[in-house]
């Protein structure tokens, strides 16, 4: 499970160190995509068939689901961690993005995101909003089920 935060920078190469609790996580290699709100996710190799299985069953005649076909499928790629634990961000997810140098690496449970630092930080200011939080997630149901909850 990718949990945290971390701020890791990119070299030259447009190459990124995988914070070392997610690197035995991506054992199997991984797949790296634009994500929803201007940011990457990096994916295992079995949650990301999970994903492309979900999109190739629905209908191609649903415009959204051509839409979310091309945002998630045209911007993948497979990548691998080098013996430094880096990956190799693509040119154009790195001009998508706006990396330079410094990137914020989140981790989502199932996957983990890459941020540009500016961007991390605003949306960390919409997160750190309590009252707003309580409006947001008011329909979500965070219970577990258990001891009455």
């Amino acid at each position: 499970m990718f949990l945290g935060q971390y701020s890791h920078s990119l070299d030259d190469k447009g190459r990124l160190t995988i914070p070392s609790v997610f690197r035995d996580g991506l054992g199997e290699g991984a797949f790296i995509s634009q994500g929803f709100d201007r940011n990457l996710m990096v994916m295992t190799a079995a949650y990301f068939k999970q994903v492309y299985d979900r999109i190739n069953s629905m209908s191609l005649t649903d415009p959204s689901a051509r839409l979310l076909r091309r945002l998630l499928l045209s911007s993948a790629y497979q990548v691998e961690v080098d013996k430094a634990g880096r990956i190799l961000i693509p040119q154009n997810l790195r001009q998508f993005l706006g990396l330079n140098g410094e990137a914020m690496v989140i981790g989502q449970g199932e996957y983990f995101e890459i941020w540009s630092p500016a961007e991390w930080n605003s949306q960390m200011e919409t997160l750190q909003d309590a009252e707003a939080n309580a409006q947001r997630f008011a329909a979500l149901d965070l219970s577990t089920g258990q001891n009455g909850n």
